[in-house]
């Protein structure tokens, strides 16, 4: 978590050798779009570790040398100005927000072109049981639609709409 850098200034990426393989950063900057926490060095490090992607409540910049590794940034936008006595790392491994949603050490990160999500480690199995449910339900919708049955058919067949409800 980031906030408003004291006198002297604390840092802001000093954190990312204790970070273990695997592990997506998430950083909370409070959303800041003036300032950033995440640059070239961090993604350089990052991306040689092993780390699996980072995900900032603010902005990054250097976004060349992301696409240019494939390490994986999800953020609110980029700009090129530094956090560097702007903001400092207030604390590491304690719940954070990014966007409206808490994240906390443990929890499952993941994202894709279409966003990120978050789901708490005690939701984890049930979260996944379901995700699984609804791909094998579309991927019998689009054999059922290219065999010629009708989209609104083929969802009720299999049950598309009720695996959606919340308290399934």
């Amino acid at each position: 978590m980031y906030g408003p850098a004291t006198s002297p200034p604390g840092t802001v990426g000093d954190y990312i050798d204790d970070v273990p393989p695997g592990s997506v950063v998430v950083l909370d900057n409070g959303g800041r779009e003036d300032v950033t926490v995440w640059g070239d060095i961090l993604t350089e490090i990052a991306h040689r570790r092993g780390l699996a992607g980072t995900v900032i409540h603010g902005i990054c910049r250097d976004v060349s040398l992301c696409l240019e590794l494939g390490y994986p940034v999800f953020s609110r936008d980029h700009w090129m100005r530094t956090g560097k006595d702007r903001v400092q790392l207030v604390s590491t491994g304690t719940p954070v927000t990014a966007g409206d949603v808490r994240v906390c050490a443990g929890d499952l990160v993941r994202g894709d072109a279409d966003g990120v999500i978050s789901i708490p480690c005690k939701h984890e199995q049930r979260v996944l049981d379901m995700a699984e449910q609804i791909e094998r339900a579309e991927s019998r919708i689009r054999a059922a639609v290219r065999a010629g049955m009708r989209l609104d058919e083929a969802r009720k067949q299999f049950h598309y709409h009720e695996l959606q409800r919340r308290g399934k």
